[in-house]
């Protein structure tokens, strides 16, 4: 087990406090992003300085909101030349940053495609290998589906949210088929990863920012999907679901 603590803390932010937690994220964010895309621009940009911006970034928006991290259970080699996808629970927008700081690895979330219209973000993302699958157009898809394969022999984990959006409550929401295809796809290691208490951090569609909260990084058994055919994707749904209920439960992942 490992423990990361920012500040012991807890406490509401008051509306002052708000805004300094919404302008420094956004300014930092500003920042790796430029950083990002100045290091593309003069060919001095590689997988390394991503990974070492994605947490430095993750770790300053952490430390302003003042979050106690705990993680907990074993996390796979990932450079063991297999390809990881780390399906993570939803509950807030402090989920990715929480799996950068906690896991190792090149981590890559995979991007809704309107994220990729934010200026500077977007391009920063596509410039530190975001990828993106978009399953609306079937030609896009093949080909969105074939650099992620690439990406992840490449070395990257993948990250996703099965449920899609948030939960207000912490609670799993229903799944949706879109991660558990490209793992599929891609013959790919699930990672389940559950992160209790980070709904209490910012609630889903409010601006409540809560100080100090403990949150607590849970990592599942893994489970390989290699072989297995589209028959088995509500198996392998329910199996994750299964997994990451249990980790999400009262007792600690082992």
């Amino acid at each position: 087990m490992i423990r990361l603590k920012l500040n012991p803390l807890t406490e509401s932010a008051t509306l002052l406090r708000r805004a300094g937690v919404v302008l420094g994220s956004v300014g930092l964010t500003a920042l790796y992003s430029l950083l990002i895309l100045l290091r593309a621009l003069f060919g001095k940009l590689d997988r390394g300085i991503v990974d070492k911006y994605c947490r430095e970034w993750s770790a300053a928006l952490l430390r302003l909101v003042r979050a106690n991290l705990t993680v907990r259970g074993e996390v796979p080699d990932f450079g063991d030349g297999r390809r990881y996808i780390i399906m993570c629970t939803h509950a807030s927008h402090y989920d990715i940053p929480v799996s950068f700081v906690s896991l190792p690895g090149s981590i890559r979330m995979l991007a809704k495609k309107e994220l990729f219209s934010i200026p500077l973000l977007g391009q920063a993302m596509r410039a530190a290998e975001f990828p993106s699958v978009d399953r609306s157009n079937r030609n896009r898809a093949v080909r969105d589906l074939e650099k992620a394969r690439d990406m992840m022999e490449s070395g990257i984990v993948l990250w996703a949210a099965p449920e899609g959006t948030r939960s207000p409550d912490g609670k799993l929401l229903p799944f949706k088929k879109g991660c558990f295809h490209l793992a599929l796809d891609t013959e790919a290691v699930i990672v389940p990863v559950a992160i209790r208490g980070i709904h209490q951090v910012l609630p889903a569609r409010t601006w409540q920012i809560n100080l100090g909260q403990p949150v607590d990084v849970r990592v599942g058994q893994p489970l390989d999907v290699a072989g297995r055919s589209k028959q088995d994707l509500p198996e392998i749904m329910a199996e994750v679901r299964i997994r990451l209920e249990d980790l999400l439960g009262d007792g600690e992942a082992e």
